[in-house]
Order: structure tokens, then C-alpha cells, then sequence
């Protein structure tokens, strides 16, 4: 089934390995959406059902109860090292930010804390290129300061997976395996390998969660797909954006390259 899964398979492991190889200590950050789950399933298909780094939550305790319930239930099933990293409350954020782009920063500030207390050279990310605008712009190693800013515009060159992972002292990195990856092809790897998700992205009432964020900022979109068969469908055909249901792509045009730019996944 989708035999071209296999290369993007093998080539997110091959970054997987060259991280683990290349730069320490590692931590992978966890949101418990669709395609950090199928990041966590590849980490234990590249290092033989282990996962050997830490995994980290980015808890603002505000995720919808589905997904901790989820959560709680893959930990124990899967073995998973997971650290749970509280992020600040929402009123230490930068005021002068819309509301939804103000909470969506308390996981930035979250993710700044847990890299200083940590001491990681390199965070994974399950990110993708075609979710968002700005993520197009990311490299599969993407040099950061210790602070976690990002110059989109000063990114090295990365041709026939070749991988700078050498930077300078006081650089952190952000590693992103699944960057060559689309969300369709996220579904198709899931139901290919059977792997659990989320109960909410499958429709009730005409709806479904296309994204999982906070349920402060996070809201399903219209959709009569109920299971994973459907979902694939349902991509095949729609114009609807992924993150059609995410309140701060809907702010400021650039809050959430502002985002990214201070350190958002």
C-alpha cells in the first residue's frame, strides 16, 4: 500500500540517525498530534523499538482531555520516556501580540525553558513544509540561537541530503525528519502502519479536527470523514486549509512568522 512511503520513510530515519550521531543530547518534542505520532513510531523503527533521548510535552494544560487521555494510553503502550515540561501562563507573554498568537507563545517561552534547564544541543520537531508558509522556509537542520530565534533568511544550503550539522558554539538546532513529508502522506503512513491517533480528528456532527492546538485556540472545521480511509479522501479533493481551525493563522498576517521567528515549533 502507497509503496512511495518507503522513501520518505527512509529518508527520515537516515536524518533520525545522522541527529543521534551528530549532535547531544537530543530531546523530541511530543504534541500528540498526527505527525509527531508517526515521528515517535519512526525514532522506534530507527533504533529498534527504543527511543533513546528524551521526549518532551509542552504542557500549557490547556489541550483538549482526548488528547491527554491519548497521551497517557501511548505512553504506556509504547514505553515512551516522556518529560512533561510546564509552559508560563499566558499573562507573562507579550502584550502587544493578538489574543490566540499571545497563547500560542506560552509554549515558545516553554520550549526556551526547557532547552536552558535541559542543556539540549538539538530539538526534534515533527514539522512539515506544506502546513504553513513559513515552515516552507525551514531548513532539516535549522540553526537557532540559544534563545531559540530564527533568521529564515540566513539558513544553510541542504542538496541531495547533505546535512550541516556542525555550528557554532552557542547555536542550538531544531532537526525537522518530516519536513519532506504532506499530510496526506502523514494518513496514508498512519493507516499503512495501523497506527493509533486521536479520536477527534475523526468527525462528529459534520465536524473534525483537522490540527490539534489547545482548545483555547484550536477549533474542528466542517467534515463527514469518520474514519482514516475517509480522511484520505477527504485530502484528495479539499481546498480547506490544515490549519483552517487554528484562530491565530487568522490574526495579524505575519503573527505567525513572528512565531517562528522567536522560537515557535
Amino acid at each position: 500500500m502507497y509503496p512511495y512511503l518507503d522513501d520518505l520513510e527512509a529518508r527520515s530515519i537516515y536524518i533520525l540517525r545522522e541527529a543521534y550521531n551528530r549532535i547531544e543530547p537530543l530531546a523530541l518534542l511530543w504534541s500528540i498530534g498526527k505527525d509527531s505520532n508517526v515521528l515517535l513510531w519512526l525514532i522506534r523503527k530507527a533504533f529498534f523499538g527504543r527511543i533513546p533521548f528524551d521526549v518532551v510535552q509542552l504542557d500549557t494544560e490547556m489541550e483538549l482531555p482526548e488528547v491527554y487521555e491519548f497521551r497517557d494510553m501511548l505512553v504506556k503502550d509504547w514505553d515512551i520516556p516522556l518529560k512533561i515540561q510546564l509552559c508560563p501562563p499566558e499573562e507573562n507573554m507579550d502584550k502587544t501580540l493578538p489574543p490566540a498568537t499571545r497563547a500560542a507563545t506560552r509554549k515558545t517561552e516553554g520550549l526556551r525553558a526547557l532547552i536552558k534547564e535541559g542543556g539540549y544541543n538539538g530539538v526534534i520537531a515533527g514539522i512539515r513544509r506544506d502546513e504553513q508558509s513559513t515552515r516552507a522556509k525551514e531548513r532539516v537542520f535549522s540553526p537557532r540561537t540559544l534563545d531559540g530565534n530564527w533568521d529564515f533568511k540566513d539558513q544553510p544550503a541542504e542538496f541531495w541530503d547533505q546535512y550541516k550539522t556542525e555550528f557554532p558554539k552557542g547555536t542550538h538546532v531544531r532537526i525537522h525528519p518530516l519536513l519532506h513529508w504532506s499530510e496526506i502522506d502523514i494518513w496514508r503512513y498512519t493507516h499503512r502502519e495501523s497506527l493509533p491517533v486521536v479520536p477527534l480528528y475523526f468527525a462528529i456532527n459534520g465536524k473534525r479536527y483537522r490540527s490539534l492546538g489547545e482548545k483555547n485556540i484550536t477549533f474542528p472545521v466542517p467534515s463527514e470523514a469518520s474514519n482514516i480511509e475517509e480522511i484520505i479522501k477527504e485530502l484528495e479533493t479539499t481546498k480547506t486549509s490544515e490549519r483552517a481551525g487554528r484562530t491565530m493563522d487568522h490574526e495579524a498576517e505575519d503573527s505567525f512568522e513572528t512565531l517562528r521567528a522567536r522560537g515557535y515549533m
